[in-house]
């Protein structure tokens, strides 16, 4: 039986038809991801899963005493707690457990009382399934992840509204439950976050439903998709990649009016699925890489910093195809060192960006991102201290025209309609680049049906303001765009349509974003702000794609974690011999392994070499006509999927316990 069916579901607001007798149902472990247009009724669907509102019609059936936890989108706590308090509070419940566990235990005849030692079975499963046991470990572990540790004294209500989200987050995932429902978990998380996010909602034991517009965050999450369109809804097994293809098909039988979406979706694919081989092979190479290296170190401790001096290096590499660039010059930055209420961010950047350059600026919360943007928008001094900025060095800005795209949209008017935002002088015809159209043509290819045309722009939903800011944006011309955080709020299917647009454009793009699907896809150059603010520079520009920087980072502190363990090793090592001059014998005890790690070590081996004897099996089976057709695609694809998963988890683990060693 599924933890939780709904059947025949059917919810509508006023004359607008969100869900029209749908069938869900979400079974243990698993990650659904839910999909679709932005107002399509995805957050009502979690709702009425979570219990939180009725549907129309219809039965939703849940197992007797399930547990769900959502991350809801108005935050509330109480005024009074702390950090430290609000996460605190989140495990009661474990804690209570714990110590029922305790004091059954010290009952003298507990191994013989049956009704005592059903009870500690049942609790022993309650700590197992939300992942309880190690209950310290995992609120530092949280905390420091989501950068939180900072805050841990402060009161939760004085947090801004994307910190208070993190600290809801960092609530949920302590606590756990038999489902836990997250609405856009990855807003407001740099990518360091999403990151951590990602591998513990893996390794959890709850079953996830969550919306995202992170493609790469649903490909690598999600065991199955469930869309939701014209109120019905479509499940795809596996994950986004899996989607597109499927989809693809689907299109393909209806009208040609689908002819625009049609063809985005088939680049989409196409551009993924390179991707994604692309970073299947590097992440393949990169674990053999990374064993070799290791057992490398070990042997020869002077060997990590040439490794991680050639793997800083290649980040560094030009692209293979550079050329001398003769193209005009749209802003220099020259010994440019940013500060924010005195407070230094940026350090001596020296930047050139070039006529239809796509640069894409990266990095943690708080490293200066949006700053920097302010300073390219409004170099002039005394406008940028009264935001509380200034800096040394020069900005050099040429005669150009920019368009600007901020995460508030301060450029809409909520009072106006949409047909009054496009034609402010009355009509119904928009100049789009120097191009008449009609209106209503221009906004469809940014999904508006002709009925949104008389709505006021307050009362659409952030993502289809956001759609709006877009369009705006889009009809003008403009030497240079600058877009911050372009992607938040947005729907796929948005996105994709801004994504066509941006590399099909000539102008200069320079960028913030936290999305590393969309940041791979669009930049050529990045701009990596990091954090050793007592260098010379604290800053990287690289040619890398997005994700390769950050497989790289990642080999780069595996090799600095080693580095550092050899270290204190051998430093331990020499205290050893110096206290033992007088030929005292004191016997050093091996770092041992618990009996669990051990044991789990000892079969991962044999493990991964038969999970990747499957895969070779299963890709052979796929490329052999008579074997596809006696087993069918989908069943052998949906069965790869799973088992590259599982290789992926392993390997993980492996490398987890090899460095207990």
């Amino acid at each position: 039986m599924a933890l939780l069916s709904l059947n025949e579901i059917s919810k509508q607001y006023d004359t607008k038809i969100l869900l029209k007798d749908v069938h869900f149902s979400v079974d243990v472990h698993e990650k659904i991801a839910i999909i679709g247009k932005n107002g399509c009724g995805k957050s009502t669907l979690l709702q009425i899963i979570e219990g939180k509102i009725t549907q129309d019609s219809g039965q939703r059936i849940a197992r007797n005493n399930i547990e769900i936890l959502a991350l809801p989108q108005h935050i509330t706590f109480n005024p009074q707690h702390s950090v430290a308090e609000v996460l605190e509070h989140s495990l009661y419940n474990l804690k209570q457990t714990h110590k029922r566990m305790q004091e059954i235990m010290q009952h003298a005849d507990f191994t013989h009382n049956k009704a005592l030692a059903t009870e500690y079975n049942m609790l022993h499963a309650y700590i197992d399934r939300h992942d309880g046991w190690d209950l310290e470990l995992k609120v530092r572990t949280i905390m420091q992840s989501f950068g939180l540790e900072h805050f841990a004294e402060r009161l939760a209500i004085s947090l801004s509204g994307g910190e208070q989200k993190r600290i809801m987050l960092a609530s949920i995932l302590i606590k756990s439950a038999d489902i836990i429902i997250l609405d856009e978990p990855t807003n407001h998380l740099d990518v360091n976050m999403v990151a951590f996010l990602e591998h513990y909602l893996k390794n959890m034991q709850a079953s996830i439903i969550f919306i995202s517009h992170d493609r790469y965050f649903i490909d690598n999450i999600a065991t199955r998709i469930v869309e939701l369109d014209n109120a019905k809804l479509t499940n795809f097994n596996g994950g986004y990649l899996t989607y597109l293809q499927t989809k693809e098909q689907m299109l393909a039988c209806l009208m040609k009016e689908n002819e625009t979406l049609k063809k985005i979706l088939k680049a989409e694919e196409q551009w993924l699925q390179r991707g994604v081989q692309a970073r299947r092979k590097r992440n393949e190479g990169r674990k053999e890489r990374l064993m070799e290296l290791r057992q490398k170190v070990k042997s020869m401790p002077s060997l990590a910093r040439n490794i991680t001096q050639t793997l800083e290096k290649t980040l560094q590499e030009l692209p293979k195809d550079s050329i001398k660039n003769t193209k005009k010059m749209l802003f220099e930055l020259r010994d440019f060192t940013l500060y924010i209420h005195n407070k230094p961010l940026i350090k001596n950047l020296n930047l050139r960006i070039m006529q239809q350059e796509k640069l894409a600026i990266v990095g943690k919360n708080g490293s200066g991102k949006s700053t920097l943007l302010a300073c390219l928008l409004h170099n002039d001094m005394p406008t940028l201290q009264a935001m509380g900025i200034h800096f040394q060095g020069e900005i050099l800005r040429g005669d150009i025209k920019i368009g600007y795209f901020d995460q508030h949209k301060k450029m809409l008017n909520p009072a106006a309609t949409l047909i009054e935002t496009f034609c402010p002088n009355g009509g119904d015809r928009v100049n789009v680049r120097g191009k008449n159209m009609h209106v209503y043509g221009y906004l469809k290819g940014f999904l508006f049906p002709q009925d949104d045309l008389e709505k006021k722009i307050g009362m659409l939903s952030g993502g289809e303001q956001s759609r709006v800011a877009l369009a705006l944006l889009f009809a003008k011309q403009y030497d240079c765009l600058i877009l911050d955080e372009p992607t938040n709020d947005l729907d796929i299917a948005t996105m994709n349509i801004l994504e066509d647009y941006l590399l099909q454009s000539e102008n200069a793009l320079i960028f913030v974003s936290h999305d590393r699907y969309f940041t791979d896809k669009i930049a050529q150059r990045l701009l990596v702000l990091q954090d050793a603010i007592t260098q010379d520079k604290n800053y990287m520009l690289t040619y890398a794609k997005y994700s390769e920087f950050l497989d790289t980072q990642s080999e780069l502190q595996a090799i600095r974690t080693l580095q550092e363990t050899l270290e204190k090793d051998s430093h331990t090592q020499k205290d050893t011999i110096t206290k033992n001059t007088n030929n005292t014998k004191i016997q050093q005890k091996p770092k041992k392994l618990s009996y669990k790690d051990q044991r789990e070590y000892d079969n991962l081996e044999e493990e991964i070499q038969n999970l990747e004897n499957h895969i070779k099996a299963l890709e052979y089976k796929l490329s052999t006509p008579n074997e596809y057709e006696k087993y069918g695609i989908q069943t052998l694809s949906d069965e790869l999927f799973k088992a590259k998963q599982a290789l992926d988890d392993k390997w993980l683990r492996f490398e987890e316990i090899s460095m207990k060693l």
